[in-house]
Formats: C-alpha cells, sequence, structure tokens
C-alpha cells in the first residue's frame, strides 16, 4: 500500500492559486443517519440520509496587494466572503493522475478571520467552509 507525505499540495479558490498559503487541507463528507427502527426491534436501524461536505484549510494569512486577504476580503465589491466559490485541490501540484485525484466543487465562503496571531507568532486563519452540491473527484 502506498503512503503520502502532503509536501506539495494544489488549492485553488476561485481559479486562484492559494497553495503557498496552505498549512493543512481537509475534505469531509459526512452522511446523517435516518432511524429506521421500528416498533418491536431490539436494535436501532438507521440508513444513510444526505450528504453534507465541506473543507476545511488552515492558511497563512498575507495582507499585501494580490494575496490572500485581499483574495477573500477585499476593500471593494469583489470579495468572495458570503458568496459560493469554485475550488480545486489535488494531493499533489502535478498532472491529474490515479495517484493524483482532483476534488473539485463549489464552497461557500461562510466566515473568515482577518487576524488570528500572537506576538511571535505567525498569523493563520482556519477556516471550514460548507460545500454547496456534490464533490467530483477526477483522474484524468
Amino acid at each position: 500500500m502506498a503512503k503520502i507525505v502532503l509536501t506539495n499540495a494544489y488549492v485553488s479558490l476561485a481559479s486562484v492559486d492559494i497553495s503557498s498559503f496552505t498549512r493543512s487541507v481537509t475534505i469531509s463528507t459526512t452522511y446523517e443517519t435516518i432511524d429506521t427502527t421500528k416498533v418491536g426491534d431490539s436494535d436501532r436501524s438507521v440508513i444513510a440520509g444526505i450528504a453534507t461536505n465541506s473543507i476545511t484549510l488552515d492558511l497563512m494569512q498575507d495582507f499585501a496587494s494580490s494575496q490572500l486577504e485581499q483574495l477573500i476580503y477585499p476593500t471593494n465589491a469583489t470579495k468572495k466572503l458570503g458568496t459560493s466559490v469554485a475550488m480545486e485541490v489535488r494531493p499533489q501540484n502535478a498532472s491529474v493522475s490515479a495517484t493524483n485525484p482532483k476534488y473539485t466543487f463549489n464552497a461557500v465562503i461562510t466566515s473568515w478571520s482577518s487576524l488570528n496571531a500572537a506576538v511571535g507568532a505567525l498569523s493563520t486563519v482556519q477556516v471550514t467552509w460548507p460545500i454547496s452540491g456534490a464533490i467530483s473527484k477526477s483522474t484524468s
């Protein structure tokens, strides 16, 4: 079984490569459980319901022009905060293949912390954004 150490992931937000700001990335899918237990059953019975998808990112903040803060929360009307934005994630910043799948989806940018740091520490932003609809996985 092959193992992977994430060293060069690719993360794109609204067609902008934000990989250089990314410290960690997690794409999650969780299904609701629907109780189907009926009278007389001695054990609970459930089935899978609707999926909830999300992306969690740990990002290094940058306030410079055309950098992370300006992409998510600029001073003009082009801000991404509060909108649905196309994203793409790959384990490696290389061509899509069976061993380097591409995940594409629309994330809803529901939260943003412009400043999160202590004296002498790296300013980072941790976000978990819901994904609207399905996650598409491609190997070619």
